[in-house]
């Protein structure tokens, strides 16, 4: 019997597309619209698009903030996907600063600066990032075994984060910057691109964030 694996409903957010993936790599996934649903699932995932604001509090109002703390904590298999990253900070400064689930010591800020200003001899980087960028591996993980090195991901955001603590990075991808675009620590791993998105490369980590969950929910056993 395969572990399930739950996906929290918060209203922000492709669900079917990352249920659809995890199935597709041979995980059982279920979307979860309560907390207590979420609970008998033996790893987590956190998806999520649109203004950081908003989920935070359709996250406390529905008891998923708690939630996550509470799992991650207990060293839970657990993976966050776009916004789904952006929220374990401390803080964003998207119509802020507003409160994170401060999970990860750091701030979620803006694509700002010279690199994103036209000019002469430049149209500028757009904002948002959207579409295919190579990632750079910084530190190992078993979400990212066998990743290819020129691997690829697809990313669609305007914000990016700055852990606080340079030992969160796990990837990074430069955009007129070099920022932090996945961290991981113990058995959670979260990522600005979209995996489910993102072809053979994002079935790849989807298919190592199961392993990592029947890894754990075997040594439970």
């Amino acid at each position: 019997m395969q572990p399930r694996i739950a996906i929290i409903d918060y209203g922000m957010g492709n669900l079917r597309s990352v249920q659809k993936a995890l199935e597709h790599v041979g995980a059982e996934a279920a979307i979860a619209t309560s907390a207590r649903g979420a609970e008998g699932g033996a790893g987590l995932v956190l998806p999520g698009v649109g203004a950081f604001g908003q989920a935070v509090q359709r996250l406390r109002r529905d008891g998923f903030d708690a939630l996550v703390r509470d799992w991650l904590a207990a060293g839970r298999p657990f993976l966050g996907i776009c916004l789904g990253l952006q929220l374990l900070f401390t803080e964003s400064e998207e119509f802020g600063p507003v409160a994170g689930l401060g999970i990860v010591p750091g701030r979620v800020v803006r694509f700002a600066g010279p690199a994103y200003e036209p000019h002469a001899d430049s149209p500028g980087l757009k904002v948002p990032h959207m579409g295919w960028n190579r990632l750079q591996v910084v530190r190992p993980h078993p979400v990212l075994a066998g990743l290819p090195k020129a691997a690829m991901a697809y990313f669609v955001h305007s914000y990016y984060c700055l852990p606080d603590e340079a030992e969160w990075t796990a990837i990074t991808t430069d955009h007129g910057i070099e920022f932090t675009s996945a961290i991981a620590k113990g058995n959670t791993f979260a990522c600005q691109f979209h995996p489910e998105k993102s072809g053979s490369v994002g079935l790849k980590m989807l298919s190592g964030f199961v392993a990592l969950v029947r890894a754990h929910a075997g040594g439970r056993e």
